[in-house]
């Protein structure tokens, strides 16, 4: 009863976040200019209101002729001296079209901003937010901004990632919440920030459980925790990590198409793992003499990846151990069957591409 209740809850808590639509339209006419449809929500009354409509029509007009500079400082004054209007919303949201098409992404970015926190309930909040995404994903591909909208700046993909995360903020419960996501852990991996993507996938599985990119992100989760995996002689926190994801992804997604990809990358990690058992071992049997020790240890070996080679090199190993434990000389040492010794691994750089 409370798991329904819970749920019910959230779906009203979801309801009430999704921009309502308002009940005027602004409809443009190069023959009649702005007019108002939908009448509550109308122009100022009096001279405001015509000085406000005139400023709309100027703004406009100066944008189709491509004045943007115009029409960009008209739009502003109506924002600005006209909050509470119908026409301050659409000037942000034009500005915002006219800065992305002078490819003046940041100063897009920041007019579409205000607009969606100034009106949440404008009718053009979802249709802002994507242009909040496209400008985004224009500078996560590397397109630089613009000075002036002539001016090449350089490329700015930590940019991108803010923005994708206030594009979250923004409309959490949107289609465009975790695509934003999903390019905050693909910019964090690109950058290096192995630590930072894995925290962007981490909140999509658990904020989209049932979103259609989800398999994705489990899949990635794994291969990102694998990428820091240095090699059997060292900490395995990151190996057991893609090992759990893995079969995580496995488990929920067996028809998913990743599931050969998934199959190879587990197979890979378990044969890490039981290789630093038998690191582990192979030093109690050699340098220790602590034999009931070295026999746990090939025993794990054993135990994470029971079909490998490594498993049946921990088999004949234990033959040894279990002839010391008797007080009798074993025919062979570790040193006669070892495993091939493996380089230490750089940190690979996984991306999403």
């Amino acid at each position: 009863m409370r798991l329904r209740l819970s749920l019910v809850l959230a779906a009203l808590s979801a309801l009430c976040l999704l921009p309502a639509r308002s009940a005027a339209d602004l409809v443009w006419s190069p023959a009649t200019g702005w007019r108002v449809e939908g009448g509550v929500l109308g122009s100022l009354d009096g001279p405001e209101g015509r000085t406000a409509l005139d400023l709309m029509n100027k703004a406009r007009s100066a944008e189709e002729s491509r004045s943007y500079r115009s029409a960009l400082s008209a739009y502003a004054r109506v924002a600005k001296k006209y909050p509470n209007s119908v026409y301050a919303a659409e000037a942000l949201y034009r500005s915002g079209l006219i800065r992305q098409q002078r490819h003046e992404y940041f100063k897009a970015f920041e007019a579409y901003q205000q607009m969606v926190s100034r009106y949440p309930n404008s009718e053009k909040f979802s249709q802002v937010v994507g242009e909040q995404y496209r400008v985004a994903s224009f500078l996560l591909e590397g397109k630089r901004n613009y000075l002036f909208g002539v001016i090449p700046g350089f490329k700015n993909r930590e940019k991108s990632l803010e923005y994708f995360e206030q594009i979250v903020a923004n409309a959490p419960y949107s289609d465009y919440a975790p695509l934003s996501l999903m390019n905050v852990a693909r910019g964090q991996q690109r950058l290096g920030n192995t630590e930072e993507a894995i925290d962007a996938l981490d909140r999509m599985i658990n904020s989209y459980p049932r979103n259609v990119l989800t398999p994705d992100a489990y899949l990635k989760l794994a291969q990102t925790h694998a990428s820091l995996v240095a090699g059997p002689a060292y900490d395995q926190q990151s190996t057991k990590e893609a090992i759990t994801y893995y079969e995580d992804f496995m488990i929920l997604y067996p028809g998913d198409p990743g599931v050969a990809s998934a199959e190879k990358g587990l197979g890979d990690m378990k044969r890490v793992l039981a290789q630093s058992k038998m690191v582990i071992a192979d030093y109690y049997y050699e340098k220790r003499r602590n034999y009931k020790a070295a026999k746990v240890f090939y025993n794990e070996a054993i135990t994470v990846y029971p079909d490998s080679d490594v498993a049946a090199k921990a088999r004949a190993r234990l033959t040894d151990v279990e002839a010391r434990l008797a007080g009798q000389t074993p025919k062979v040492t570790p040193a006669d069957h070892a495993l091939p010794t493996e380089k230490p691994k750089k940190k690979k750089r996984f991306f999403f591409f």
